[in-house]
């Protein structure tokens, strides 16, 4: 009955790749046969087969039956055919849904070296360091078998490549067998960024792959390039969390910008001053808040003025950010305050997001808040959205065990499709019905007896927690009951691995916030796995897991459940939520509180199973709760769905600027461009068409006689006496020039960007207005880079390298001559004289 109905769900996908399967199949008792040797040759043979011509498609059958052999000569595992049909996916640019614990990890493995074998580079892109360093040690193995490098790329610059002398062998042996999170950098020689990048494989974060990507376009020398190879294939590990969640903030380099930091103290003093509901109204659903007249008066008595009248664009926007700072953004959930500073804590996975800050003065608006110094607000100098990163891919694919519920965003944004992959054992897990609490103190008394209940049994909990705050209070109640337990949160996240581990032990209890150790599995019996502790839990019925609070996101709650049940073993799920809760106050909880109060309910009951539901009105309420959340979650689910469309159509403006000017930067940067030609075209255009005031802002006069007299003189005497550093001379100028733009034009961008929305008001689009505003600016910015580039060449002093020579010293010439009488002179002797000394100076140049 189950093959029917998995047969029937996945039927499009599995009837199409059954065949590739049964061909993998059959080759694996040939494949038993071959030596490591005859193997690792393979990989040889499959290289010349696409160099003559054959496509990936006709090697990936005989590929992926390869890496299935290594696989198990090296860690000791099978891929499962359900493993090849997830591979196949990925190759084909998919989004694929394998549910927790079938071996993401492992099915990677097969696309990425069949990828691979074209040598154009392939990016398997993690969600933390740790994954990345992690995979690379232990994937690692199979790929170095078959005689490809992997290396991996991590925050503060750091490289690795997977090296396995890099260890004792005794070491390598007890890998697998410990678990790789214990040993895997030992196995990680370190290298450069750019010797990472030549690696076959590169395992790294989607911020570390980003900003490099940026860093380059910021380059001053070829040398300083990481991202040798083009951006060819990316497998996206966990891509809902990294295309979906994480596309709300875009990747930003930022230089630091000089403002007076006492603004943001006055400011915030302003914002504590105001009272909530006499002087402002708050929306939470939209992050929005509504001034009163008395809110106003407060103001203009406080700065003397009312900024709102006058139109102070700037004390605005500090008041807006002082009151977004103290009322939506909170201590322990938002951010950390950790050596006297403010670090963000990631929204959906719970981790510290160490170096990014919030633009738009919010970061310095929280730090005064917090009392800590203001660090200066900065300016961009290069950015890009994670969508538009991505698509500069020629290919990319992902895989994740909570994709189904986004697949139109998927479709729709990244053209990418989503398949569901079959479990390679039926999941067995029992998800519960939400238990409803009125007050968030009942729901957590509940929470404490369940925890309690299960720990007397020795079954292992997991319980999920929406913010530290939270994590740090049920621990708290837990060390009172002298439960012992392990906490996983944004402030100890470097023993993410180990913790997460060990939450399948007997009587184990683990409180995690969100980020719950995705890319870790949790074994029964705990890792490494004891038998016959595994069959006492699994006896217990597994895992539990308690979701604390409903995430804004289905797929972030899925996530959670998803920890429990793998591979066919037994598990159980439950959300405990109550109508204080932040997702139910955003939609109604609170009248709902409200009503339930004046009726009479015991506030500590729970909503569900202990309310006398015979007032109709009561009934109605009930109904009310249970569809709450559902539609709550699917109303945020599309608010930020448009939130990630709208900044994606902005950027995709930016974007197509950002293009072509990073492609004549490069060009530039690589010499490819002729400068001397570069020169002359555009001094001939800026002649032609600049208007008298611009000729006589660059050129001193608007006489095109006596201009042209001026520049010739200035460029031959700068060919002259610059010679062979001409080219890089204007090289460096234009560089300097485009990033000094490129700057501006974005800081303008972005202030254009926020004021569009005020279009709306005006029934204009703030899309259309930004469209074409933005387009102006850039023709503004083309010009302005043509007219800086004048001005400064105009302006520039040529120095020599060599000592300036006498009018009575011998001249260089070699004609035997004092200079006075000679190169002083540019005699035709000296002219032929100077031009065979260049030449033979580049037959020297080109012997060497």
């Amino acid at each position: 009955m189950i093959k029917k109905i998995l047969s029937f769900l996945f039927k499009d996908y599995i009837d199409e790749w059954k065949p590739i399967v049964e061909k993998i199949d059959s080759l694996e008792k040939a494949f038993e046969k071959l030596s490591n040797e005859d193997l690792k040759n393979k990989t040889l043979e499959f290289k010349e087969r696409i160099k003559k011509g054959e496509g990936l498609d006709d090697i990936l059958p005989e590929a992926f039956a390869v890496v299935r052999e290594a696989a198990k000569r090296t860690l000791g595992q099978r891929h499962f055919d359900v493993q090849l049909l997830g591979g196949i996916g990925l190759h084909k640019g998919m989004v694929i849904e394998m549910m927790t614990g079938e071996g993401k990890t492992i099915t990677a493995t097969l696309p990425a070296y069949l990828n691979a074998l074209t040598e154009q580079g392939v990016h398997i892109v993690t969600v933390n360091d740790y994954l990345a360093q992690r995979d690379t040690a232990w994937m690692g193995q199979i790929y170095y078998f078959l005689g490809l490098s992997v290396a991996c790329i991590v925050s503060e610059g750091r490289s690795f490549i997977y090296d396995p002398n890099f260890v004792p062998s005794e070491e390598d042996k007890q890998r697998d067998i410990l678990g790789t999170f214990k040993v895997f950098h030992k196995y990680l020689k370190p290298i450069s960024r750019k010797e990472a990048y030549l690696a076959d494989i590169v395992y790294g974060t989607n911020s570390e792959f980003g900003f490099d990507y940026l860093r380059d376009n910021l380059a001053y020398s070829p040398d300083q390039l990481v991202q040798v190879k083009d951006l060819n294939y990316a497998i996206i590990d966990e891509v809902d969390s990294i295309l979906i969640d994480e596309a709300k903030t875009p990747l930003v380099i930022g230089g630091y910008e000089l403002e007076d930091i006492r603004f943001y103290y006055f400011f915030d003093k302003l914002a504590k001053s105001l009272q909530k509901d006499v002087d402002f109204t708050l929306e939470e659903k939209s992050k929005r808040f509504f001034l009163t007249e008395e809110g106003l008066n407060k103001i203009q008595k406080f700065l003397g003025y009312n900024p709102y009248e006058v139109i102070d664009l700037k004390a605005i926007h500090h008041i807006e950010q002082a009151l977004i700072a103290n009322y939506f953004y909170h201590r322990d959930k938002d951010y950390i305050v950790k050596d006297n500073e403010v670090i963000i804590v990631d929204e959906f996975t719970g981790r510290l997001m160490h170096g990014r800050r919030w633009s738009g003065g919010l970061h310095q608006a929280v730090e005064a808040k917090e009392g800590v110094p203001v660090r200066p607000e900065t300016r961009t100098q290069a950015t890009i959205t994670i969508q538009n990163f991505f698509k500069k891919y020629k290919k990319i694919a992902g895989m994740t065990g909570t994709a189904w519920t986004s697949k139109e965003e998927f479709k729709q944004v990244y053209n990418l499709e989503v398949v569901k992959i079959p479990p390679n054992k039926p999941c067995i897990r029992i998800d519960h019905p939400d238990k409803i609490f009125l007050t968030q103190k009942a729901k957590w008394k509940a929470v404490f007896n369940k925890i309690k209940e299960l720990y007397d049994m020795g079954r292992p909990v997991l319980v999920g927690t929406t913010s530290i705050e939270n994590n740090e209070k049920l621990s708290k109640m837990l060390i009172e009951a002298g439960i012992p337990h392990r906490v996983l949160n944004a402030k100890n996240h470097e023993e993410e691995g180990a913790i997460i581990a060990q939450a399948g032990k007997l009587k184990a209890v683990t409180v995690a916030t969100n980020m719950a150790g995705r890319g870790v599995d949790i074994l029964l019996g705990g890792n490494p796995q004891d038998p016959e502790e595994y069959k006492k839990v699994k006896e217990l019925g597994g895992l539990f897991v308690i979701g604390t609070e409903r995430h804004e996101a289905r797929r972030i709650d899925n996530q959670l459940r998803g920890r429990a049940g793998r591979q066919g073993d037994p598990g159980e799920t439950q959300f405990f939520i109550s109508l204080e809760d932040d997702l139910m106050k955003i939609f109604g909880g609170e009248e709902i509180l409200g009503l339930l109060e004046r009726l009479g309910v015991d506030k500590n009951s729970q909503l569900f199973e202990e309310i006398d539901f015979g007032h109709p009105l009561l009934l109605k309420l009930r109904e009310m709760a249970s569809k709450t959340i559902e539609e709550v979650q699917k109303k945020i689910e599309g608010h930020n769905l448009d939130i990630r469309k709208t900044l994606l159509e902005y950027d995709t403006v930016i974007n197509a600027q950002r293009e072509k000017i990073y492609s004549e930067r490069k060009k530039i940067l690589l010499g490819l461009i002729d400068f001397e030609n570069f020169v002359l075209e555009n001094f001939e255009k800026l002649l032609n068409f600049a208007s008298d005031d611009v000729l006589i802002f660059i050129f001193k006069s608007n006489n095109k006689e006596e201009i042209r007299k001026k520049f010739f003189e200035k460029f031959n005497f700068f060919k002259e006496e610059a010679e062979e550093n001409f080219n890089e001379t204007i090289k460096e100028i234009l560089l300097r020039i485009y990033d000094f733009l490129w700057i501006e034009h974005l800081h303008f961008l972005e202030h254009l960007q926020e004021s569009s929305r005020f279009h709306a008001y005006a029934q204009r689009d703030p899309i259309v207005v930004f469209k074409e505003e933005a387009y102006k600016a850039f023709l503004n910015f083309q010009q302005a880079l043509i007219n800086y580039f004048f001005q400064i060449f105009m302006n520039m002093e040529v120095r020599r390298e060599t000592p300036k020579i006498g009018r009575n010293d011998p001249c260089p010439c070699g004609s035997g001559k004092k200079y006075k009488k000679c190169g002083l002179l540019n005699t035709p002797e000296h002219q032929e004289n100077m031009k065979k000394l260049k030449e033979k100076k580049k037959e020297e140049v080109k012997l060497a």
